[in-house]
């Protein structure tokens, strides 16, 4: 194997950058994670690409951005056969289909690939991307009981016990087979925090926060322009039964890392493996004043905590202990920076797309890097953002709600500063540089603006206009939905299947 890594990424589904007891909120019991921060670098400023959980995860796998991967919402469908229900049309849609991400990179340079949890990137059946194992997720979610998934090739559900358990199992029996062979990497991608946060997750976890007052959380009653509208006004039973149920799929995922670094300490390999911890995209409990993401409110929003994820980095002797990085860096960067730390170096597809950078040498400790890295973006089908140490410019093409924050003095977002007269150069350079930036690596063919994404689903290939419109009698923006719509900004308890 020589001296390439191992390499293990864990990723949950719509964590917030707040929802770690290392990042700030001590309520929350993450003592795994926590321990790996200790031991590992933490990243306060890590941006997901888009604050949806379909974009995002192209994106990390990609190096590209939604507007050039064409992945510009969650998919609503076209994951198997016979999906009609969401989508148009019989077939299951491999929507990535002939761009490559990164584990083909790796696979290619000899490492053995595998995928435990959620996909939610089109055609579940087929392994992609070089996978060899491949035990997803049949859509992009759904119960945490009595889970629909796919194994040796077909769909069955799971009925033997707790999802995240079951997924963490056959990580474990991957690094079983191949802790001593060529050098592997092995995907763990947990459903949770996401909904359904009620009555789908070990009592005994749930009832552990009983006497929790959730300090952290802030109340503030729901905003008009909140789309998640079952979730109910603070302080409500229901308000403390989400939350119940939401720290709770959490400390199921940290018991369960804690499993896999117990593996990888049996199996002698600890030192060689790099692990890693992130989500998809962020996530708000009442934050603003909605629950959710970036689909949380109508018109979408791109708030810290939508587009912000936990993120730590961990390889003993490698990476510094108990570093925090304050480094602005995106999940465009992170196809780079793995293949780098790899020493991978890959001819890479249509490098001229890519906007990422490594920051690998910041992962080494290596004093000044990543100084530079002092920009980010996102997009969310009509809303696009530009992010500096200082400023954040939200511009929405569909509606005159453009935004502009001063990060350093506002970092909650409390005051949109876009009409005050003596901001208005500011706000003119930094649209400026974004609208270039987005011209330099969109698509014209998957270029989101062209597309109707509201935040209601995508239910096919990007440049169809297959998306979901809100009704525009439906006050509560959307129905409730089930199977393939587990992002769907209404899925709650009620949503089962």
């Amino acid at each position: 194997m020589g001296d390439r890594p191992n390499i293990i990424l864990i990723m949950t589904d719509d964590q917030g950058p707040w929802a770690l007891g290392c990042a700030g909120t001590p309520e929350l019991r993450t003592p795994a994670l926590d321990q790996m921060a200790e031991e590992g670098m933490r990243f306060e400023n890590f941006y997901c690409t888009s604050p949806v959980c379909s974009a995002a995860r192209a994106s990390i796998l990609t190096g590209r951005i939604p507007s050039n991967h064409g992945v510009l919402d969650w998919l609503r469908g076209g994951a198997m056969r016979g999906d009609q229900k969401h989508r148009r049309g019989d077939e299951p849609i491999e929507y990535l289909e002939g761009i490559k991400g990164y584990t083909d990179y790796l696979a290619e340079d000899g490492y053995v690939c595998g995928l435990s949890g959620k996909w939610h990137l089109g055609h579940s059946m087929k392994p992609q991307k070089s996978f060899d194992m491949w035990f997803p997720c049949q859509f992009g979610g759904g119960p945490y009981y009595a889970a629909p998934m796919i194994k040796d090739g077909e769909p069955y559900v799971e009925t033997s016990g707790y999802i995240t358990d079951i997924m963490t199992d056959k990580a474990l029996d991957f690094i079983d087979e191949h802790a001593s062979k060529r050098p592997f990497y092995l995907s763990v991608h947990y459903t949770a925090p996401h909904s359904p946060l009620i009555d789908n997750h070990p009592r005994e976890l749930v009832d552990s926060y009983d006497a929790c007052e959730f300090p952290s959380i802030p109340r503030i009653p729901l905003r008009d322009e909140a789309t998640w509208k079952p979730f109910p006004e603070p302080e409500t039973e229901e308000w403390k039964e989400s939350l119940k149920g939401y720290f709770a799929s959490i400390t199921a995922v940290d018991m369960n890392v804690g499993r896999i670094f117990e593996k990888l300490k049996d199996q002698g390999i600890a030192d060689n493996t790099l692990v890693i911890f992130t989500s998809d995209n962020g996530f708000s409990c009442g934050h603003h004043g909605f629950w959710g993401k970036g689909n949380g409110t109508y018109p979408m929003n791109m708030y810290d905590n939508s587009i912000k994820v936990p993120a730590i980095f961990w390889h003993p002797g490698r990476i510094p202990a108990g570093a925090v990085t304050d480094i602005m860096v995106s999940q465009y960067d992170f196809m780079h920076t793995v293949l780098d730390y790899a020493g991978i170096e890959a001819d890479l597809q249509d490098r001229e797309k890519l906007p990422g950078r490594s920051f690998a040498d910041t992962l080494h400790g290596i004093e000044g890097a990543g100084d530079d890295m002092v920009v980010v973006f996102d997009e969310y089908g009509p809303v696009r953002m530009i992010r500096d140490k200082k400023y954040k410019y939200v511009h929405r093409y569909s509606c005159d709600k453009n935004e502009l924050y001063d990060m350093e003095n506002d970092p909650g977002e409390e005051r949109n500063l876009i009409d005050s007269p003596c901001m208005t150069d500011i706000a003119l350079t930094m649209s400026k540089r974004m609208k270039s930036w987005f011209a330099n690596y969109s698509d014209p063919d998957r270029d989101a603006l062209k597309e109707g994404v509201t935040g209601n689903g995508q239910m096919d290939r990007s440049g169809s206009r297959g998306y979901h419109q809100w009704p525009e009698h439906d006050t509560t923006k959307g129905e409730i939905l089930s199977g393939n719509a587990a992002d769907h900004p209404l899925a709650n308890k009620q949503n089962r299947t």
